[in-house]
């Protein structure tokens, strides 16, 4: 506990360091009656057993629903029949042939009339802006518009306040001192309304009342359609998830239907929103950090789809065009490696077990799987495991390559693997390809770029600034990149890529 204490900045580090230490699985003992005892691994075999191989024996536990109450019956929280039927749901969804039409669909529009004309504004008068927000802006305006047929519209050039974007963050805060503190501490600061349970308290007020708006409002339109007896293309090509969610609670028979499509909805737009975000933020700064790869992907834009002013937006009308970015792929996995979006994984054993690693766990007992330490383990990924590489996703056919999910955790691992996989990576590559081709994404050298304290694997203090590429057509600037890469790989001089390009 003096240990955790100590490094309460820096948990998921120190927490990778004791792993390291202990041969990839360790028991943390917390203050007597506390109840903060737990076994923390990143065993790639104890993993593959807890989420694969022995998946029945190891559910979301009781503490975990204390916990993560706001989010009520969702996917995320349920367990046993609940959870077959979340999730038999929520995938023919996803995987039907309008969904994916409604995704990419959704995805180009609030590009082309949310993204650019931000970008283009604040790069045009040299607003210093947080790529972090725009991002969440982005995904929050794209899984709402898909979900509850409502565009929020938080990504427009004067960035407003919207209620529920400023709700997440107190709620993910809360939740995660939650795991850190005795359960008896923030229970009663939830009971006097004290510190983080007081803004969780206020934040869950804000988000209830945007679902329940939302909800409101899309019954309203299904029953003026019907009483026109109304119908076009567009609604026959949509895909209307409340209406599905609402008759699987009353076939189910799930008690309040009101409650279990807030709490179904509400797990749903947390996802979406929340980890494509903190994906794309990692990668812009890695990308700013190692622009040799930044070249190679702007390279392979140009090969691959084969036009010097892009638009991608307008281009990606198949899947097939998206497949093409194999060296893109890469980095966006070399991403999620190095900072998966949720980077611990919270289980209980209902019966005792004893893990592979020979680790006993008495029945209830927590267990904390890290994924963010899985990605710095020399024994997983070798030497260079701390290094940015796409390379290690291409193979020597210059295909993609497959690692296990036990082994690359970003979209979890077994049953219960990340439904929204093909959407993130969807929604990351036409942003990326976007962004890479039109601007020139220019980073305060002295902003810090830390983890915040939360659930999710955020940045504290954002991502600042963005630049548009000056008057040099596309083809120059792949050459300046490539002579930024020259500079920065053989020292040539005592200048940061960036700065050349500032100075030259």
């Amino acid at each position: 506990m003096p240990g955790l204490l100590k490094n309460a900045h820096r948990l998921l580090d120190f927490t990778t360091c004791l792993l390291q230490e202990s041969h990839h699985t360790f028991y943390i003992h917390g203050p007597f009656l506390a109840n903060r005892n737990f076994l923390l691994t990143c065993d790639p075999a104890n993993v593959n057993y807890i989420l694969s191989k022995n998946f029945t024996n190891y559910s979301k536990g009781p503490e975990f629903g204390k916990i993560f109450d706001i989010l009520g019956e969702g996917i995320f929280n349920s367990d046993g029949h609940l959870w077959e039927v979340h999730r038999r749901t929520t995938m023919s969804l996803f995987n039907s042939a309008q969904f994916c039409r409604m995704l990419q669909k959704t995805v180009r529009e609030k590009v082309e009339k949310g993204l650019l004309p931000v970008l283009d504004h604040v790069s045009k008068h040299g607003i210093e802006v947080d790529l972090q927000d725009i991002f969440q802006r982005l995904t929050f305006d794209n899984i709402s518009s898909l979900l509850l047929d409502h565009d929020p519209q938080s990504l427009t050039l004067d960035l407003p306040d919207i209620p529920f974007q400023k709700a997440i963050p107190a709620v993910e805060e809360a939740l995660f001192y939650r795991n850190i503190l005795p359960e008896i501490i923030w229970k009663m600061q939830n009971w006097i309304g004290f510190g983080k349970e007081r803004r969780l308290k206020k934040a869950w007020e804000t988000i209830d009342e945007y679902i329940f708006t939302c909800i409101s409002m899309k019954r309203q339109q299904v029953a003026r359609t019907n009483s026109h007896h109304m119908s076009s293309a567009d609604e026959d090509d949509k895909l209307d998830w409340s209406a599905a969610y609402m008759e699987l609670a009353y076939k189910e028979n799930m008690g309040s239907p009101n409650k279990f499509l807030r709490d179904t909805l509400l797990s749903l737009l947390i996802g979406g929103r929340n980890t494509t975000s903190a994906a794309l933020s990692w990668f812009f700064w890695l990308l700013w950090k190692n622009p040799l790869v930044e070249s190679k992907i702007l390279e392979e834009i140009r090969t691959n789809l084969q036009t010097n002013e892009l638009k991608s937006w307008m281009l990606f009308n198949k899947k097939e065009d998206l497949c093409k970015l194999v060296y893109l792929h890469g980095a966006l996995c070399e991403v999620l490696r190095l900072y998966p979006p949720v980077p611990l994984n919270n289980k209980a054993p209902t019966q005792a077990d004893i893990l592979p690693s020979g680790h006993q766990v008495e029945k209830d007992s927590k267990i904390v799987l890290s994924f963010y330490s899985m990605g710095r383990m020399e024994s997983i990924w070798g030497k260079d495991c701390l290094e940015f590489k796409p390379e290690r996703w291409i193979t020597e056919k210059g295909e993609i390559k497959h690692e296990p999910s036990y082994k690359f955790t970003a979209f979890n691992a077994g049953p219960r693997s990340c439904l929204g996989k093909e959407m993130s990576f969807t929604q990351m590559k036409i942003v990326a390809t976007t962004i890479i081709s039109t601007y020139r994404v220019q980073l305060i050298e002295s902003h810090p770029i830390v983890p915040r304290d939360s659930i999710g694997l955020k940045m504290k203090y954002g991502l600042k600034r963005v630049k548009r590429a000056q008057s040099l057509k596309r083809g120059c600037n792949l050459i300046h990149s490539m002579l930024n890469c020259l500079i920065w790989e053989f020292g040539l001089f005592e200048l940061r890529g960036r700065e050349w390009q500032r100075h030259g």
